[in-house]
């Protein structure tokens, strides 16, 4: 009996010990990595700029700060709910005040905004030069050309339901077609290569400007607001778990020229870790302004 007794014994110090190292990980607290280094995990959606920027903080984070970095593409929303729940530490892709402000208020109150990393972002629907209208009123009038579609990216963008109000209050006779950030610029690619008519919903800054003559279609009521920014948002605790990665995206800001030519790199080689490594590599003196004093 006092063997068995002592076996319980150690089995239930064991179970205690296991519970208690399984509640120290959870709750958003920073994990080591490889080397033990703290880990930092980031979400980001298949969407230009979020890629550019989520593989350049990767970058910085691991070859400049000593972090071990993990990178998570999801939808939006489920991005959005990981970061307040904890799973992510940060979402470096926000726009604000227009496009995120229904995730922001769900989940504003569990999420601490880092600050503006670009400023000067637009979205709305997009077309080639060579198409002969500049309003979105123009729209029903070309329909057969277009083919009664718009070409639009995951369902949960808020570029997706900003354009789903645009076709009711525009009363347009389109169907919206749900995609990805790369499935639209391989429509428009292969229309303009063919000389076609597309729209698609398109936002700036996105390498796609540099590439092909585009054009916004004008939209006289303002539902796709005007000129946004893009913000860094983290879980609530982040500024106490990791006060230096705070820090740092606080510091992590981007202009049209520098950020057009990070996902120019990524759209020539695609390979996102390997053009941030080049684009640090070239531009040593702004990143070293993003790193937090010691």
């Amino acid at each position: 009996m006092r063997t068995t007794w002592k076996k319980t014994l150690i089995f239930t110090l064991i179970a205690v010990m296991a519970i208690t190292l399984g509640l120290a990980g959870c709750g958003g607290q920073p994990e080591s990595g490889q080397n033990g280094k703290k880990t930092v995990r980031l979400g980001y959606v298949n969407w230009a700029e979020g890629v550019a920027m989520t593989y350049l903080a990767k970058v910085v984070l691991e070859e400049k700060m000593g972090y071990q970095v993990e990178v998570t593409m999801a939808d939006v929303a489920p991005v959005f709910s990981s970061v307040a729940n904890g799973d992510y530490d940060a979402f470096l892709d926000t726009w604000l005040p227009v496009t995120h402000e229904t995730y922001m208020k769900e989940y504003g109150d569990r999420l601490v905004d880092l600050g503006t990393s670009f400023v000067g972002g637009r979205i709305g629907l997009v077309v080639p030069e060579y198409v002969t209208i500049n309003s979105i009123e123009e729209l029903n009038s070309v329909k057969d050309k277009m083919d009664g579609r718009i070409v639009g990216v995951d369902s949960g963008a808020g570029m997706m339901k900003a354009t789903d109000q645009v076709i009711k209050d525009y009363q347009l006779d389109y169907q919206l077609m749900s995609s990805s950030g790369p499935a639209m610029t391989a429509a428009l690619k292969d229309a303009i290569e063919k000389q076609e008519w597309i729209v698609v919903t398109g936002w700036k800054p996105h390498w796609k400007f540099a590439t092909w003559k585009l054009k916004f279609l004008e939209e006289p009521k303002g539902i796709y607001g005007g000129v946004e920014s893009i913000h860094i948002v983290g879980r609530k605790d982040i500024e106490q778990d990791l006060p230096e990665v705070a820090q740092f995206f606080k510091n992590f800001k981007l202009n049209d020229e520098q950020l057009g030519s990070l996902m120019g790199l990524i759209a020539e080689s695609d390979d996102p870790l390997k053009s941030s490594r080049e684009w640090v590599q070239k531009n040593e003196q702004v990143v070293t302004g993003w790193l937090p004093q010691k």
